[in-house]
């Protein structure tokens, strides 16, 4: 249970040394007794909540595939957890290159890398509740006393006072509020292991979609300049004709509102690009002045075409928000052990050896010795029902963090269901629009023909121009948003760390 620096046994046949037997006997029986009865730990064992019974994530059932987009769909793998590095599967080196410079520089991620190593550290330190603790004291002093003070007329004397001690003290964690205390604080470092995983799922989401949303905004850019250029000469046929008077000035000022509403929202896009590109670099640790926005293409971006559908079961096993709620809930149970233990006697062993001289020559002489054997024993008599009313609170706390990770599991599983549906949605939409780009561009060619053999004029070929660059705007908004909830499905089923054997080995969490 305890050791001593230095063996302590005063001389044979002595009176301190039958003193000495009877102590230690009496300190070893009520040691061992103590002993036999810490084997169990106050308050309730944590048992992790069962997963739900539940299959499939939307009532009506899940998908097999979305909407075939040029012979092309997102089928979804049931029972499948999404991949280490999944935005990979995107094959975009510029994505690649954004998502290594965030993870190695993003403040974020390092702090909470930290906090993680710091929760590590208090549960180390904590555990070392369970070892005896052994302290060392030297002391030298000079004295003066005063025999007044015990009623003698002796004069006072001065004198030095050397004192060389070592203690030993063990707590007999008899009810387990110790081991309930550390329990707590190893579901703390699960908690803060679960905030990195989840500070590193979102950083690599966030990295991912403001880049595909950088990529869409040039590309509405793009398709908006050449509409606003087709809008200006199909003024221009208009003015020519006003001129001729084949047409009304009430059509010219028509095209005049048409390109000024056009024009309008090129603020709005240059504004959204330029927010999109200071969020990427505050994401990739640089300000804005400092980084360079990356060339990424909209069609250098592939879509995943076999998407995972984790099992609802698997899923509150690797989604970091669930696994943050799993250990409030586990530290919240602990709590209920240690306010339970706190109504129970607390013990204490301890032992002293140590010298005590007036010279530094007679210090280690043995008159010089000085030990003490004990055990302290604390009990709550009365305590005004300030510790059962302590222990109601944390079980209260208990309730709290079950109904909170209840809430969360449900909040995961609607994510996940309304994640899959968008997918769903958004393959249509991308179908529907994707057909309109056809059709414009068909229209435009066939238009183009009749222009060529003089049985249409210029200005109708213009407007169908125009139609099919603003059927290309509408698909490019289609395309980024399917790339986006895709990113977003992703996430939703725990970002692929758990397939990760780096990141189950921390290479993630700890900032090299």
């Amino acid at each position: 249970m305890f050791t001593l620096v230095k063996k302590i046994v005063p001389r044979k046949n002595s009176e301190a040394y039958q003193g000495y037997r009877r102590s230690r006997a009496l300190l070893i029986s009520f040691g061992l007794s103590l002993f036999l009865l810490s084997g169990c730990a106050a308050g309730p064992d944590f048992v992790r909540p069962e997963a739900p019974k539940v299959t499939r994530y939307n009532h009506e059932g899940d998908p097999e595939a979305t909407a075939s987009v040029e012979g092309l769909s997102q089928r979804f793998e049931n029972g499948a957890a999404p991949v280490a590095n999944w935005w990979k599967l995107f094959n975009s080196r510029q994505l690649d290159a954004a998502v290594a410079q965030g993870l190695a520089d993003n403040p974020g991620l390092q702090a909470a890398q930290s906090s993680l190593r710091q929760s590590q550290e208090n549960l180390r330190a904590g555990s070392g509740v369970f070892y005896p603790q052994l302290s060392a004291t030297f002391a030298e002093n000079r004295e003066r006393t005063s025999p007044a003070a015990i009623g003698s007329s002796a004069s006072a004397s001065i004198f030095n006072l050397t004192t060389l001690s070592s203690s030993v003290s063990y707590a007999l964690d008899i009810f387990g509020g110790q081991r309930r205390a550390v329990e707590g604080l190893a579901a703390q470092v699960d908690q803060q292991r679960a905030l990195t995983l989840g500070t590193y799922m979102m950083l690599t989401g966030n990295i991912v979609n403001t880049s595909i949303a950088i990529a869409a905004y040039h590309a509405q850019l793009e398709e908006t300049e050449q509409l606003i250029a087709l809008e200006k000469d199909q003024i221009s046929v208009a003015e020519k004709q006003f001129q001729a008077g084949i047409t009304t000035y009430a059509a010219v000022l028509t095209l005049r509102l048409q390109l000024k509403a056009l024009e309008a929202t090129l603020p709005s896009l240059r504004q959204k690009l330029s927010q999109a590109e200071h969020l990427l670099a505050a994401l990739e640790g640089k300000t804005p002045a400092e980084f360079q926005p990356p060339a990424v293409l909209l069609t250098d971006i592939s879509l995943p075409r076999q998407l995972p559908l984790s099992l609802p079961s698997e899923l509150v096993r690797q989604r970091p928000d669930v696994l943050v709620a799993e250990a409030q809930l586990h530290a919240a149970s602990a709590g209920i052990g240690v306010t339970t233990a706190a109504l129970f006697p607390s013990v204490t062993l301890n032992a002293n050896y140590g010298q005590t001289s007036q010279t530094m020559n007679n210090l280690f002489n043995s008159a010089s010795n000085v030990w003490g054997l004990g055990a302290n024993v604390t009990a709550p008599i009365f305590k005004g029902g300030i510790l059962r009313a302590q222990r109601m609170a944390a079980i209260d706390v208990y309730q709290q963090s079950l109904a909170s990770y209840r809430q969360t599991v449900l909040a995961a599983f609607a994510q996940v269901a309304d994640i899959v549906r968008a997918l769903e949605h958004d393959a249509e939409l991308v179908q529907t629009e994707a057909q309109a780009v056809k059709d414009a561009r068909l229209a435009m060619d066939l238009l183009m023909a009749n222009y060529k053999a003089g049985t249409a004029n210029y200005l109708q070929v213009m407007v169908t121009d125009i139609q099919y660059h603003q059927a290309k705007i509408n698909y490019v908004q289609a395309e980024a948003q399917q790339l986006q909830d895709t990113t977003a499905l992703f996430v939703a089923l725990g970002g692929g760390w758990s397939n990760d054997p780096e990141a189950k080995a921390e290479v993630y969490l700890h900032n090299k």
